[in-house]
């Protein structure tokens, strides 16, 4: 995230669509289109078509042929990609600066004016079953999406992105033409430029590449949430030569000012940095784990807290006991001013360092931008960070960290 204070131009087209852009000086830029629609979209029957229509956008338009659309922009030295979560589909590409109007008339091309070709829905298919079935043989994945199902059940959250192989194959051009005619409308999507080339050149041919948008807010109203059960723990029996075992709860929406001290909190435990209490606790003292991390996921009305680690079969239960002291300890007093300010000083820094990635900062930029209509810089996260208390982090800690709500999920 940029430190300058108004680095965004932002904008509608007539269509609907907004862009929002950040100038920079390189001779490569990155584009792309954030569409708010995921697998909390899809409806009972249609588990795992977002992701498939992600990969169908890539096989035909009106204009372009599916390697038409490989070469407009692999053949530049160009890079093309997407990927599907819970609540977006974001289309991107890296291109030298110069090939630029190529490559925003691809993006507008293939996710708003794809065929979706029974043929190629007929092959593609192939290939995401086999996506299906690798992401089945890692259990270090699959329980991710276990757990949420576990904590979001009945809901579309709890969808598995990428659905069963079952459903893939049933699904035909017609399916994916109704849901991406349903929410991969202009009004719903955003337009995402790193550049510093002028974006007022390429908004005519934007305007004539986007219709009027049809997209309508009720259509997103979605199923309520059931009520959080208590402490739960489930054991499942996969054969794996090591245990795998996540841990934790429902947590803070994007909008909870709370999740920021979670934002902290789950550093402090599990984060990146080999100093975590977890990561100390079970690697570097006693040598129980090769991965343990604290992760939080904030959705628009919702989110999730989780701790996973891997380790041997017969060491999972020392190592719940150990997790679960760093938790009492984050419970039961204030950090020190001395570890709260050590604390605030290791994230900034970690984000810091994060935010020189300019491709993944373009896409965080517009997912926040899609979801709230707000640009947010990096001087703001900071700030955000460098006013929590320690009073903060205690309430946050005593809520979620609680032994009577958290559910925990073993693999064995």
């Amino acid at each position: 995230m940029p430190s300058s204070p108004t680095p965004f131009l932002t904008g509608t087209l007539p269509s609907g669509l907004r862009f929002i852009q950040l100038p920079t000086q390189s001779e490569v830029a990155y584009c792309g289109i954030a569409i708010h629609a995921g697998t909390r979209h899809e409806t009972p029957c249609q588990q795992g078509l977002a992701h498939f229509c992600e990969h169908l956008s890539f096989k035909g338009t009106h204009r372009r042929s599916a390697v038409q659309i490989i070469n407009a922009i692999e053949g530049l030295g160009g890079e093309l990609n997407a990927f599907t979560n819970k609540e977006d589909t974001v289309f991107y590409c890296a291109i030298q600066r110069r090939h630029l109007r190529k490559a925003l008339d691809v993006l507008t091309d293939i996710v708003f004016h794809s065929q979706f070709p029974q043929h190629e829905v007929e092959k593609e298919c192939e290939v995401v079953c086999d996506e299906i079935e690798s992401y089945e043989d890692s259990p270090a994945e699959l329980i991710y999406d276990e757990f949420e199902n576990i904590l979001f059940t009945g809901h579309p959250l709890g969808h598995n992105i990428l659905g069963t192989s079952s459903q893939v194959r049933s699904y035909t051009s017609a399916d994916a033409l109704a849901f991406t005619q349903q929410w991969y409308q202009p009004h719903n999507c955003v337009l995402f430029i790193s550049s510093d080339a002028k974006v007022t050149s390429f908004l005519k041919p934007l305007t004539q590449a986007t219709a009027p948008s049809t997209f309508s807010e009720a259509s997103q109203r979605g199923v309520q949430f059931d009520a959080v059960s208590g402490a739960n723990t489930i054991t499942r029996h996969r054969g794996t030569h090591q245990a795998h075992v996540m841990l934790g709860t429902r947590a803070y929406a994007a909008s909870d000012p709370r999740r920021w001290a979670l934002y902290l909190l789950s550093n402090i435990l599990g984060g990146p940095g080999l100093n975590s209490r977890l990561n100390m606790a079970l690697r570097e003292r006693r040598g129980l784990v090769y991965t343990v991390e604290s992760t939080m996921t904030s959705y628009s009305d919702t989110g999730i807290w989780t701790v996973y680690f891997g380790c041997d079969q017969h060491d999972v239960d020392r190592c719940l006991r150990l997790t679960r002291r760093e938790l009492d300890l984050l419970m039961e007093k204030p950090l020190s001013p001395l570890r709260l300010r050590a604390a605030k000083r290791q994230l900034q820094g970690q984000l810091a360092i994060a935010c020189d990635n300019r491709e993944q900062f373009v896409l965080d930029v517009a997912r926040t931008f899609l979801h709230t209509g707000r640009q947010r810089t990096l001087a703001d996260v900071m700030t955000h960070i460098e006013q929590l208390t320690a009073d903060d982090l205690l309430l946050v800690a005593r809520e979620l960290f609680n032994q009577q709500v958290i559910t925990t999920l073993i693999y064995t």
